[in-house]
């Protein structure tokens, strides 16, 4: 049962939300926009922007639209050089779209592209959600999509479920929804399991609901699109940011939730500070360090992580990056900012404090990752 207040995400409960919408939902298979599908949801938006809820749309859509004034095949995505062709030419047309729907309902459209690095760097993070911030104050619907034209294969978010997740972080939303192709989580695929039942509430990403994940889910999204779905839940709901999985196959999806309550809830986690909010929904790290499991449940009572309890260090990163913490197990257990460069970490691990000294003089860190530099997953 959805908690009271939360269904539908109204502005009572939700001042500020994000709307996730993806490429199979906005672009028909000839690589036109769905003009009328897009016409009800900006319908959806200008009653919640009427009724003071203050919204952001992630919405894919350029490299579809690029690709087919292009005539490039695949849609446009047979290789990185036509993919971002594509989506130069394609973002054009999908901001125009945005800004002229919104702008026959008297809302302004704002467009903000974003890489990975933008919102892995910390000082471009700041940045970016000042921007959001003062867009919001003004009233302006920020419209965003990942910079497709420079993004690469190893540098790029891949979908913008987890894109989305990490702007409801910036832009300290209360909730965000992805509209998605089906209603939700399930059980098990509902296409080849009678039994399969949608997911109302997940109060915590445990084991089970990353195997409903792995299972598959939904129409033609496989376990992948789930997955980045579960992974986009665990960045926004670990920065105090509730999200919902909704279909988006209807028209006026925002406002047929509204009335029947199908989706997936996942509900938000007690907010971390600010920097360890970030820190915790990053997607790139530089290096993993292993610890024991006094050192592990020294961790989760708060303490900082201590060479002492190191296992063993793996990758090549400077002292100030950020690192993984994970048990014997290989289980992901913390997340931090290294105190010391990979090389030297080595040195040190398993080491006591009268140890290191003799290894790295007397002017030494007593911490590998201080509790202040580090949040727990």
């Amino acid at each position: 049962m959805v908690a009271a207040g939360l269904a539908g995400f109204p502005p009572a409960t939700c001042r500020r939300i994000v709307v996730k919408i993806g490429s199979a939902l906005l672009v028909d298979p000839a690589g036109a926009i769905r003009s009328e599908w897009l016409a009800s949801v900006v319908a959806d938006i200008a009653a919640r922007h009427a009724a003071g809820q203050q919204i952001i749309v992630v919405s894919s859509g350029a490299i579809a639209l690029g690709a087919r004034r292009l005539a490039l095949p695949k849609g446009g995505r047979g290789s990185l050089d036509d993919a971002q062709a594509a989506a130069a030419v394609g973002q054009i047309a999908l901001s125009q779209h945005w800004a002229g729907l919104l702008g026959e309902r008297g809302m302004t459209a704002a467009q903000m592209l974003l890489t990975l690095d933008d919102l892995e760097n910390r000082r471009r993070y700041l940045n970016a959600a000042a921007t959001l911030e003062r867009l919001l104050a003004l009233g302006v619907v920020p419209v965003i999509n990942e910079n497709d034209s420079v993004a690469t294969t190893e540098i790029r978010f891949g979908d913008n479920d987890r894109l989305a997740a990490r702007i409801g972080q910036a832009a300290r939303a209360d909730a965000v929804v992805l509209l998605s192709d089906v209603d939700g989580l399930y059980t098990a695929n509902p296409h080849s399991n009678p039994d399969a039942t949608l997911v109302r509430d997940v109060k915590r990403i445990d084991a089970a609901i990353l195997a409903m994940a792995d299972g598959g889910s939904g129409s033609g999204m496989g376990s992948g699109g789930m997955g980045s779905k579960i992974e986009a839940a665990r960045i926004a709901t670990g920065a105090g940011t509730h999200l919902a999985i909704i279909s988006g196959l209807t028209p006026s999806p925002l406002s047929r939730w509204e009335t029947d309550g199908k989706g997936t809830i996942f509900h938000a986690q007690s907010g971390n500070r600010a920097r360890k909010s970030w820190l915790a929904g990053r997607l790139t790290t530089r290096g993993t360090i292993i610890v024991d499991a006094g050192a592990a449940r020294a961790l989760a009572k708060g303490n900082s992580l201590l060479p002492a309890g190191v296992r063993g260090v793996t990758g090549s990163f400077a002292r100030g990056d950020v690192v993984d913490i994970l048990d014997v197990e290989g289980q992901r257990i913390a997340r931090g900012l290294a105190e010391y460069d990979s090389a030297d970490a080595t040195r040190i691990a398993g080491k006591r404090s009268e140890e290191i000294g003799a290894i790295l003089g007397d002017t030494f860190r007593p911490a590998l990752v201080h509790r202040d530099h580090m949040v727990m997953l």
